[in-house]
């Protein structure tokens, strides 16, 4: 039996999410760009919390999955206060925050927003700041144009049949909620975990965001073979020994 609920957030997004009760600290995730709460990744730390009986939630943003709205009309500081919505109404003390992709980033944004709830950081393949360097290295001068004419571009994927849409309201947002340009202030226990494979975000990105972060408990633990999604058996094996590490770092 499912246990789909909907929460309606102040700020007009009909969040869908799972919730299980357990102990705390809590794990929260959250998902990448244009993916949604039932991933592999997701689903295997939700049944390893079941089994354990630590608290859990995942959640849809607005534009993604069960949540209402247009994906189109999502950008990176909306879907943090989705984030934040979940993780000031739906969770109950300290939390784990567990971010992939596009996750990474408003996982980092809701840590810096919440120094009080949030103990500890787990990056799959973070991509804080991914829209700069989307615009600058990896849209070609003709999809620039069409943004800057048109409002948006879109841009086939491998991830699936609907193509990525791309607005100059995501890049504009994107640009105002950078998080690497600068000193990033967190002082909790943070894990990256990057493949060396990963074609969409060069490994490099997890030794730029340990350069920017404050704190001085971070570990990157890069998989030779690892591709974006990080998502066979041994990736998450190793993610659900990773979230047990920090927890019992913090709990």
């Amino acid at each position: 039996m499912s246990n789909l609920k909907y929460y309606n957030s102040p700020h007009g997004t009909r969040i869908a999410y799972h919730k299980t009760e357990g102990s705390k600290p809590g794990v929260m995730f959250l998902g990448g760009f244009m993916s949604d709460m039932d991933g592999g990744k997701a689903l295997a730390l939700e049944a390893h919390c079941k089994k354990v009986g630590r608290a859990f939630i995942r959640f849809d943003y607005q534009g993604h999955g069960k949540s209402s709205g247009d994906f189109e009309n999502g950008t990176i500081g909306l879907w943090t206060m989705d984030a934040l919505a979940v993780l000031d109404h739906l969770t109950e003390g300290p939390q784990l925050l567990v971010g992939s992709s596009m996750g990474g980033w408003t996982a980092l944004l809701c840590a810096k927003a919440r120094p009080g709830r949030v103990k500890c950081l787990v990056g799959i393949a973070a991509a804080p700041d991914f829209t700069t360097r989307m615009w600058n290295e990896e849209l070609s001068e003709a999809q620039r144009q069409t943004i800057l004419r048109e409002g948006l571009v879109k841009v086939p994927t491998e991830y699936g049949p609907e193509p990525y849409i791309l607005t100059q309201a995501l890049f504009d947002d994107g640009y105002q909620n950078r998080v690497l340009n600068a000193p990033l202030h967190l002082d909790i226990p943070i894990r990256l975990i990057q493949g060396m494979s990963d074609k969409d975000v060069p490994w490099q990105t997890a030794l730029n965001i340990t350069r920017a972060l404050t704190s001085s408990d971070v570990d990157i633990i890069l998989v030779p073979d690892g591709d974006h999604r990080l998502s066979e058996p041994q990736d998450l094996a190793r993610l659900t020994r990773v979230v047990d590490e920090l927890v019992s770092l913090v709990g």
